[in-house]
């Protein structure tokens, strides 16, 4: 049976709301920007977006939002680790 994973639109805004809440400044890392940005745009781990994969896009993000901390972004990274397969 398969697990039903979330879209990554809805993962993206979940990110948003979160990493403007927790960081001290109320803003999120530039470097993480673009890749929230398109994650916005897509639905599965196996979407497009542009010349990218959405894997390619969720791991950029990944190696990106270091600065992204708490019990949210530790279960959003697990889950979004889990969708690219590492």
């Amino acid at each position: 049976m398969a697990t039903q994973t979330r879209p990554l639109y809805e993962i993206a805004a979940e990110i948003r709301k979160d990493w403007r809440a927790t960081s001290k400044n109320g803003k999120i890392y530039f470097g993480a920007v673009p890749y929230i940005n398109a994650m916005s745009s897509l639905n599965s781990i196996n979407d497009r977006y542009i010349m990218d994969s959405a894997k390619e896009i969720v791991l950029r993000f990944l190696s990106n939002a270091g600065t992204w901390r708490g019990e949210t972004a530790k279960r959003v990274k697990a889950e979004l680790k889990k969708m690219a397969g590492i």
